[in-house]
């Protein structure tokens, strides 16, 4: 089983990519749906894929505040 992280703050994990976690999902998506997992597997990988989609999340909603501060700091410009 994969360790899990604080899906609070992604960027605390220093080797932490968006674009590794998705394709993380994907592959997991990829066994389940094989078929070929033990039932137990099967819900670990999940729970896995899950987490993967909240720190995904969190870090989207950090990015877009970020994004509207700029935003809002060139309109007061």
């Amino acid at each position: 089983m994969v360790k899990r992280k604080n899906a609070s703050n992604p960027d605390s994990e220093t080797n932490w990519n968006y674009e590794t976690k998705v394709a993380e999902i994907e592959a997991i998506i990829a066994r389940i749906e094989s078929g070929e997992l033990e039932l137990e597997a099967v819900f670990d990988q999940f729970a896995n894929a899950v987490e993967y989609l909240r720190q995904c999340e969190t870090f989207l909603q950090q990015r877009q505040q970020q994004v509207d501060l700029l935003i809002e700091t060139l309109i007061d410009e």
